[in-house]
């Protein structure tokens, strides 16, 4: 079964080690992940059952940063990844610097928007990993899992069935905008770094002139991707998704799990 391993399939870098492949490689197809395997998915498995679907707009997508995240707590059972129709949303540019060295993706409110994007699907372990990845659980943390309700948002899976709502995560820093006030759509991370620093100088001081400049500087260093973020509020860059009235306070993992993971690196 080799050829189903991630480095097989091409999908073996994690955006968190590469950080200019952001978001990193997707699946062609809806597959199940299974530590370094990833092979296709059944539409029979009752798998969703007991599990949270979670919309993937940037790495959540990505198997090699979703077994990365899985890894660093010791958690082994698979994820089942499925594409999906969704209208209703696109994918934005999350107004804050990550640690990981790159501007990571997140959702806006885009009614008409259709995009083909992967549900991922997690038990309570797994989420709650997730959640701490994306910071949820911290007052202070970059995004906050929100749950995005059908008809405003309509996930159309494999064989036409409709979810009645997804889980999403909202950056609350809120999303770049493409100069007209309206959120910019993320082109991948070479291209928008390329032109958020040609349009502008005081970032450049910040983050060097060229993407490979901006991610040595970036990365792990606390204060200056914090630096980075106040810069987009402080040029005025930064708009609001639409999406942050389905935000709400909650723990870490399932409701009455009672789960706390350290802080993430994102």
């Amino acid at each position: 079964m080799a050829e189903f391993t991630l480095e097989a399939l091409g999908l073996a870098e994690a955006p968190r080690d590469h950080p200019l492949s952001y978001p990193g490689a997707w699946p062609a197809s809806s597959a199940l992940l299974d530590g370094d395997r990833l092979v296709p998915l059944s539409r029979d498995l009752r798998w969703h059952e007991d599990r949270a679907p979670v919309l993937a707009v940037g790495s959540n997508a990505s198997p090699a940063q979703l077994r990365h995240k899985m890894a660093e707590f010791g958690i082994t059972s698979p994820i089942p990844m499925v594409r999906a129709r969704v209208t209703g949303v696109d994918v934005g540019v999350s107004a804050h610097v990550s640690r990981m060295g790159y501007v990571s993706a997140s959702p806006f409110q885009a009614p008409g928007a259709v995009r083909e994007l992967f549900v991922i699907w997690l038990d309570a372990e797994q989420l709650a990993v997730v959640d701490a990845s994306e910071g949820v659980p911290l007052s202070d943390g970059n995004y906050g899992r929100a749950w995005l309700p059908a008809p405003e948002v309509r996930v159309e899976l494999p064989g036409g069935r409709t979810l009645p709502g997804v889980h999403s995560y909202v950056n609350r820093h809120g999303v770049l905008h493409d100069g007209t006030g309206a959120p910019r759509t993320h082109p991948g991370q070479r291209e928008l770094l390329t032109e958020l620093l040609v349009g502008s100088a005081r970032l450049r001081q910040l983050f060097g002139v060229t993407p490979e400049e901006f991610v040595a500087r970036a990365r792990a260093d606390r204060l200056l991707c914090a630096a980075g973020t106040r810069l987009f509020a402080d040029e005025k860059r930064v708009t609001e998704s639409g999406l942050e009235r389905y935000v709400t306070p909650q723990q870490t993992g399932s409701p009455g799990t009672g789960s706390s993971l350290l802080p993430p690196l994102m």
